[in-house]
C-alpha cells in the first residue's frame, strides 16, 4: 500500500481565492490582511475605513528578513488606477500590456488544502485502487489478501486472518523433507532458491513491476499449502551457471553486460527490463537450476521437474536482454540435456508472448524443435515476432513452428485444438528424446497483460498431452504470468500432472473459435511443406470444419462470443484506441488497465 498527497481545491464562505504558494508571502507581521490608502505620495493603513476611490485592497508582502515591501507596489497600483480613469475602452484595448501584472489569474484559484488520499496496489494483479474500497476493481482480490501466505487457497474475498494451526502442521510435517535424498529418483523435482527473490525493481514507477518476486512467493505458497512442495515433490540443490555454459547460448558481450549489473544498484536493459545488484546472480541461479534439472531428468535420476525460477528467459536472445528476461533458461536447459545425451529436444512455449529469443537461438538448429503458441495479431502484440511464416533458416526450415493467435481472449478449446492438430503431430514426427515447456501463465484467465482465457484445467491437459511425447521426460520452466491467483492455480495444476494426480481434469473435445481454426489452418498450410503428416490433416480439417463456421449456428456462436469478448473505444491522450477486454475486466476501469498495459507492453 502506498500513500499519495493530492491538492484539493475548495472555496469557503465566498472569500476571494488565492494562490497558496504566494499566500505565504502575502501576510503582514501579524498575519492579518491590511487596507492601504493612497494620498498621492505614499501608502498608509486606513484601518478598514472608507477613504477615497483610490483605496485599494491588497496584501502586504514580506521578504525573508521580515521587511515590508508595500510602498513600491502601492505606487505602481496608484499609477495604474489613475491611468485607467483617464483612458477610454478603446485606449485600454490598444494598451493591454500596461495592465499586465506580475500576478496572473492563478491568484484567483481556490484556497488549496493538502488532503491526503491513500491508494493501494493490488497484491494479486498490481492495479491501483483507492483506500475506501476493500476489493480490487480489476480482479476482485481483497486489499489484505493472504495469497502470499496460502497462495491460491487464500480466499480472494476475505482479509488474511494471520497464522493458523494448519501453517504449523505443514511446517512441522515437512521441515526435514530435504534430508530424504533417496526419494529423489523417479520423483518430481522442483528447482527453487530464495535468492531469486532478491531480483526486483529498485524504484517503483507508476505501478509495481509485473515481473516481481511475489510471483514465486504465491506459487510456493500454493504448493506448500497443498503439501506438494515441500512434500510430494523434492528439491534440487541450486548452483550458479558458469560463464562457459552461458556462452553456449549467449554472446560473450551479453554475458558480460548482465554480469556488470552486479556492480550497480539499479540499471535497465530496456525501459521494462530492469536489474539490480542481485539480478545477475538470480539469473545465474535460474539458469543453473534449469540446466541441472534437465540433466537429472534425462539421466533418469528424476522422473520430471518444474523450474520455479525467475527472472524469466524466453525473450533473451543471443546478444540482448529484453522483455523482463536476462538469460534464456529454456535454451540453457536444452543444451544441458544434449550434453547429457539427448539427440533431439522439443521446446513448447505456451507463454502468451512469442519467445523471440529462443527462436533466434535455435532457428538454424535441426536438433531442437521450437513450437510457440502466442498472441500475435499481425505483429501488433509484443514482441511482434512469431508469424506463421517464420519457420527457421539455413537448412533448418520447419524446426520453428509458430501458432500466432489473431486476437485476445483465446481459451482452452483453441489451445487444445492446436495441440491436437499441430503440436502433437509435428512432435510425433520429430520424435524428440526430451521435452521442455516454456510455461508462461500469462495466457491464463485474469492476467492483466495477456488478456486470454486459458484455465488451470487447460494447462493441465496440455501438460498431460506433452508428457507422453518423450515417455515422461519433461521439464516445465516458469516464464511469464502476472496475476498471482492465475499463475499459482495454473502451476499447481501442471505439477499435479507431473505427480500423476490429474485424474478427472481432462477437457472434453471443444469447438475451436473461428479465428482459432483459421490460425491452425494457416499454420498447417505452411508447415505441411516440412512435415509430411500434416497434409492429410489439413485437407481433413478443411472439409470437416469449412462449412461449420458459415452456417446459422456459427453466426449465433460468434455473436455470443462477441457479447462475452467486448470492445470499447478508449481515449488515450489525443488517440482513440479500440480495446478488447474479457469478462473479468468488462465492468472495470478499462482506461486505467490500458494505460498499465502500455507501460508494460510485454
Amino acid at each position: 500500500m502506498v500513500s499519495e498527497t493530492a491538492q484539493v481545491s475548495c472555496q469557503t464562505n465566498g472569500e476571494a481565492k488565492k494562490n497558496p504558494q504566494k499566500e505565504s508571502h502575502g501576510q503582514g507581521f501579524n498575519g492579518k490582511r491590511k487596507n492601504l490608502c493612497f494620498d498621492g505620495t505614499r501608502a498608509s493603513p486606513c484601518n478598514g475605513e472608507v477613504c477615497n476611490d483610490e483605496c485599494v485592497l491588497r496584501t502586504s508582502n514580506t521578504d525573508t528578513d521580515g521587511n515590508m515591501d508595500a510602498e513600491p507596489e502601492a505606487d505602481l497600483l496608484l499609477k495604474k488606477s489613475r491611468v485607467q480613469k483617464e483612458m477610454t475602452f478603446q485606449d485600454m484595448y490598444n494598451n493591454q500590456d500596461l495592465f499586465d501584472d506580475d500576478d496572473d489569474d492563478s491568484d484567483w484559484e481556490p484556497i488549496q488544502k493538502h488532503v491526503e488520499i491513500t491508494k493501494w496496489f493490488c497484491t494479486n494483479c498490481t492495479m491501483v485502487n483507492y483506500d475506501d474500497i476493500l476489493h480490487c476493481d480489476i480482479c476482485g482480490e481483497h486489499k489484505e489478501s493472504g495469497i502470499l501466505r496460502h497462495g491460491y487457497f487464500a480466499s480472494p474475498f476475505l482479509q488474511d486472518a494471520g497464522p493458523t494451526e494448519f501453517d504449523s502442521e505443514v511446517e512441522e510435517r515437512y521441515k526435514d523433507i530435504g534430508s530424504q535424498d533417496s526419494a529423489l529418483k523417479h520423483s518430481t523435482v522442483v528447482g527453487f532458491d530464495e535468492r531469486m527473490l532478491l531480483h526486483s525493481e529498485v524504484k517503483m514507477k507508476s505501478h509495481p513491476h509485473p515481473e516481481r518476486p511475489d510471483r514465486l512467493r504465491a506459487i510456493a505458497a500454493s504448493l506448500a499449502t497443498a503439501g506438494i512442495f515441500p512434500g510430494r515433490c523434492y528439491p534440487i540443490s541450486a548452483r550458479e551457471i558458469t560463464k562457459e555454459e552461458l556462452q553456449m547460448v549467449h554472446s560473450v558481450e551479453h554475458v558480460e553486460s548482465v554480469e556488470l549489473t552486479s556492480h550497480l544498484i539499479s540499471s535497465y536493459f530496456t525501459p521494462d527490463t530492469y536489474a539490480n545488484e542481485h539480478s545477475a546472480r538470480a539469473a545465474r541461479l535460474a539458469a543453473g537450476l534449469c540446466a541441472d534439472l534437465a540433466s537429472a531428468i534425462f539421466s533418469g535420476s528424476a522422473k520430471n521437474g518444474f523450474a520455479l525460477v525467475r527472472p524469466p528467459g524466453h525473450h533473451a536472445g543471443v546478444r540482448q536482454a529484453m522483455g523482463f528476461c536476462l538469460h534464456n533458461n529454456a535454451a540453457v536447459a536444452a543444451l544441458a540435456a544434449q550434453v547429457a545425451g539427448a539427440k533431439k529436444v522439443l521446446i513448447v512455449d505456451w507463454d502468451v508472448h512469442h519467445g523471440n529469443g529462443t527462436q533466434e537461438i535455435f532457428e538454424q538448429n535441426k536438433s531442437v524443435l521450437y513450437i510457440s503458441l502466442h498472441r500475435h495479431e499481425g505483429g501488433k502484440f509484443y514482441p511482434g515476432t512469431g508469424a506463421a511464416h517464420e519457420v527457421g533458416t539455413k537448412g533448418a526450415e520447419g524446426y520453428c513452428v509458430n501458432v500466432p493467435w489473431s486476437r485476445g481472449g483465446v481459451g482452452d478449446n483453441d489451445y487444445i485444438f492446436a495441440f491436437q492438430h499441430v503440436v502433437l503431430p509435428i512432435a510425433s514426427e520429430f520424435a524428440p528424446d526430451f521435452t521442455i515447456v516454456s510455461a508462461g501463465f500469462d495466457a491464463a484467465r485474469g492476467d492483466p497483460l495477456g488478456c486470454c482465457d486459458v484455465t488451470p484445467v487447460g494447462y493441465a491437459q496440455m501438460t498431460h498431452m506433452l508428457n507422453a511425447v518423450t515417455g515422461g521426460k519433461l521439464l516445465v520452466i516458469l516464464e511469464g504470468g502476472y496475476n498471482l491467483r492465475s499463475i499459482s492455480s495454473s502451476a499447481l495444476a501442471v505439477i499435479k500432472v507431473l505427480l500423476d494426480e490429474s485424474a478427472g481434469c481432462e477437457l472434453a473435445n471443444g469447438t475451436p473459435s473461428k479465428a482459432g481454426l483459421q490460425t491452425v489452418l494457416e499454420v498447417l498450410k505452411i508447415q505441411m511443406n516440412f512435415w509430411s503428416t500434416l497434409e492429410s490433416r489439413f485437407t481433413e480439417l478443411q472439409s470437416q470444419w469449412g462449412i461449420h463456421f458459415f452456417d446459422n449456428k456459427s453466426e449465433k456462436t460468434t455473436k455470443k462470443e462477441e457479447a462475452w469478448w467486448g470492445t470499447n473505444m478508449v481515449e488515450m491522450g489525443k488517440e482513440k484506441v479500440t480495446v478488447s477486454f474479457p469478462w473479468w475486466a468488462s465492468s472495470c476501469k478499462i482506461k486505467e488497465l490500458l494505460s498499465y498495459c502500455k507501460g508494460y507492453i510485454l
